[in-house]
């Protein structure tokens, strides 16, 4: 019975259904490309290998996820900056530095991007 009722709930739902997976592989994919890059993280002055900074974010995440409702939400109130000093994150990339925010937005945009389909071609 109790699953039925589930099964109702996901009929009367899907939208809300879908958009919480979609923003969850949105951040996973970001969690994960952190960690396979060959950036260095500065995080309050000092460096951190990737898998650290990737680490580091998916405990934050871990915490604040419930005050997180999207990908965009996820950068901006947790990757962004130190909860504790306040001072934002860099990210070091083939010797060029930048704020984590930026770098994880275009991330996120170069994603969707991919993600979307190919547009169909009329003959």
């Amino acid at each position: 019975m109790i699953s039925r009722v589930y099964f109702c709930l996901l009929l009367a739902f899907p939208c809300a259904v879908f958009a919480d997976t979609v923003d969850e592989t949105e951040i996973v994919y970001l969690l994960d490309l952190v960690a396979a890059s060959d950036c260095i993280f500065v995080r309050n002055g000092d460096e951190h290998s990737a898998a650290d900074a990737a680490d580091h974010l998916r405990l934050k995440y871990g915490r604040g996820k419930s005050h997180v409702d999207s990908a965009e939400g996820f950068i901006d109130f947790l990757a962004t900056e130190s909860s504790w000093s306040g001072e934002p994150y860099t990210i070091i990339c083939d010797g060029v530095s930048q704020p984590s925010a930026q770098w994880l937005h275009r991330a996120l945009s170069d994603y969707r991007q991919q993600a979307l389909p190919e547009p169909v071609q009329s003959r």
